[in-house]
This record gives C-alpha cells, sequence and structure tokens, in this order.
C-alpha cells in the first residue's frame, strides 16, 4: 500500500461528503437557528467521515455511481456527529474539545448541544428516506439498510455500550466485558456503515456476510488504536486532550493488556480483517488498504 494513495483516496471522498452535506442540512430557520447553528458548528468541526465513506465503499463494491447513496452515507455522518456530541457532555465524558474546538456545549450550552445532538439524530433518518435516494435505489433494500443501522445505533447497540461504559468507569473489569462495550460502542456502528452500502447495492447474502465480519475486525482495530491514542498520541494532532481515558479510569486494552500487548493484538486482528476480505478478490483491495491506514493512524 502506498499511503500518500489512500489519503488522496479518503480527501476525495470525504469532499464528496461534505459538499453533500452541504446540500443536504435544512436552511433558514428563525427562531430555530440557534440549534441549527450548533448543529452545523459540529457537523462542520472537521473528522475523517470514516462511516460515511466506508458506506459508499460498500456500495462502489458492486455499483460504480456511489453518488446516489449520498444522502444515506450523510445520514451516518449526522449519527456519528450527534454521538460526538453527547458523549462530550457534562454528565457523559465532560470533554471541553473535539476535533481541536469547544465541544459543543462549551461553543453553546448544555441544552442547546443535547437539542442539537437530538436534532442531527433525526435528520439522519430524514437523510435515509431522502427522495433523492429512493428514486434511486431499490426501497426494499432502503428498509433493510436503515434497519441494520437503526440496531447498530439504538439501546442493543451504541447507547446501550455507552451506557456500559460509563459504568465501568473507575471500575476493575474483564477482557469480556470490554470486548462487549467496545462491540456495542464502537465496532457495530463501523460495521453497519459498510454493509448498509453493500446492503443498498443489493449485494449478495453471502457476501454482505463477508463485509460484516471483516466490518467487525475494521470496527475493533479502529477502537483499540483509539485506545492507543489516548496514551501515546499528540494532543495538537488528535484535536482533543489525551490520557482522558486514564484520568476518568475507563476500561481500555491498554489498562488491562498494556501497551505491548494492545499492539500485539491490533496486528492480529489486521491480519484477519485482510484474510476475511480475501474471498473477495482484487475488488476489495481499497478496503484492504484502508485497513492498514487505520491500523498506523497517528490520530
Amino acid at each position: 500500500m502506498i499511503i500518500s494513495e489512500i489519503k488522496s483516496f479518503l480527501e476525495e471522498k470525504r469532499s464528496i461528503v461534505e459538499r453533500a452535506l452541504d446540500q443536504y442540512f435544512p436552511k433558514g430557520g428563525k427562531y430555530g437557528k440557534r440549534v441549527l447553528d450548533a448543529s452545523l458548528y459540529s457537523l462542520k468541526a472537521g473528522g475523517k467521515r470514516i462511516r460515511p465513506i466506508l458506506c459508499l465503499m460498500g456500495y462502489e463494491l458492486y455499483k460504480p455511481n456511489s453518488e446516489d447513496i449520498l444522502p444515506f452515507a450523510c445520514g451516518l455522518e449526522c449519527i456519528h456527529t450527534y454521538s460526538l456530541i453527547h458523549d462530550d457532555l457534562p454528565s457523559m465524558d465532560d470533554d471541553d474539545l473535539r476535533r481541536g474546538k469547544p465541544s459543543c456545549h462549551k461553543a453553546f450550552d448544555e441544552a442547546t448541544a443535547i437539542l442539537a445532538g437530538d436534532g442531527l439524530l433525526t435528520l439522519a433518518f430524514e437523510l435515509f428516506t431522502h427522495q433523492d435516494l429512493i428514486k434511486r435505489v431499490n426501497p426494499s433494500a432502503v428498509i433493510q439498510a436503515i434497519n441494520k443501522v437503526a440496531k447498530a445505533v439504538g439501546l442493543k447497540g451504541m447507547v446501550g455500550g455507552q451506557m456500559a461504559d460509563l459504568l465501568a468507569e473507575g471500575k476493575r473489569g474483564s477482557l469480556k466485558k470490554l470486548h462487549w462495550i467496545h462491540k456495542h460502542k464502537t465496532v457495530a456502528f463501523i460495521e453497519a456503515s459498510l454493509v448498509s452500502g453493500a446492503i443498498l447495492a443489493s449485494a449478495p447474502k453471502d457476501e454482505i456476510n463477508i463485509l460484516s465480519r471483516f466490518g467487525n475486525k475494521l470496527g475493533l482495530i479502529f477502537q483499540i488504536v483509539d485506545d492507543l491514542l489516548d496514551l501515546l498520541g499528540d494532543e495538537k494532532t488528535l484535536g482533543k486532550p489525551i490520557k482522558s481515558d486514564l484520568k476518568r479510569q475507563k476500561l481500555t486494552y491498554p489498562s488491562i493488556l498494556g501497551i505491548e500487548e494492545t499492539k500485539r493484538i491490533t496486528k492480529e486482528l489486521t491480519n484477519e480483517a485482510l484474510t476475511n476480505l480475501e474471498p473477495l478478490g482484487e475488488r476489495a483491495k481499497l478496503l484492504k488498504d484502508l485497513t492498514l491506514y487505520l491500523s498506523e493512524r497517528m490520530n
């Protein structure tokens, strides 16, 4: 893999997603302007846009024009941003910085931040059913993709994982519990982002299963690297305080296994993820390159 190539690919897709976010974000609103401003502030604060890009990549494995599903991909980014706004709240992780800027509740206020997150979550489902999507994609596939994402981010997915994460703070925990937290809080949504794109493209069921297994590995790699970066990363590069997991005594792979063993597990998972993609052959090259890139990322 040439890192410059995957970086160029990701930047191109990120630009496409951000133009679409500009297009689909609600305009105007005299009396609701403050919550619109707060929502847009967080949505436009930067970020890798990995989830919508994965959705586009899943679609492109089977059909050429992924711009047909941009409303859906944008909906995924709205959900991700809502989760970050709520994660940063004083009642949750109480973080003052996000992506190098004041968190939403710091830039505005706590009530506005809560409403901004609520608004973005709801906007996501508006985008999932947008007419630009429905007229280009099989409606049955759209319903399946929505169901997949809803499960991944709901009570038995990201929300449940966040609850378990909060309850585990300051307590001794097992690797089994940590894996459950990561699987539900982070992994399920990343896996659903990729798989939803394939579903929208009416991919064969056996290949959707392949992508699901791969997506689970990729999501875990992403989260474990996050755990490592909290200890080893650079605050300016990350755009948020480092060692915050340590200060809050969060359950992480390094806190249980140490840094070197965590690095070893990351390499092992990376190899497993790449192996999962073998049945897809050359079509999966970009996904393989992305896996290697994310396993070695510094932000």
